[in-house]
């Protein structure tokens, strides 16, 4: 395995409960921050944390509303996310020898 490979991982996506968000969005399309809080079995301080960096990067996009006057927050990937995610899948085919 070259090094070189290893440096091709994108660091935003590559944090384990980033990568399950990004997991998780590409194939569901939208999640609720509950859906995501309870599938990825994580706090709700931590998922913010990550959600805000995927968002910054422009990987996801967060819509805050209200439903039955309860706040609902959903979460969508973006086109920039799901190439982004299609390449650290790439990079990370290569760099366990697929």
């Amino acid at each position: 395995m070259p090094a070189s490979d290893v440096g091709k991982l994108d660091e935003v996506i590559h944090g384990r409960l980033r990568l399950g968000i990004m997991v998780y969005l590409a194939d569901a399309e939208v999640a609720d921050f509950t859906e995501l809080k309870t599938v990825l079995e994580a706090t709700q301080g931590n998922l913010s944390v990550h959600l805000r960096k995927l968002e910054e990067a422009g990987y996801v996009a967060i819509d805050k509303s209200f439903l039955d006057r309860k706040p609902l927050t959903r979460i969508r990937i973006t086109p920039k996310g799901r190439k982004a995610f299609a390449g650290y899948l790439e990079a990370l085919g290569k760099v366990v020898g697929r």
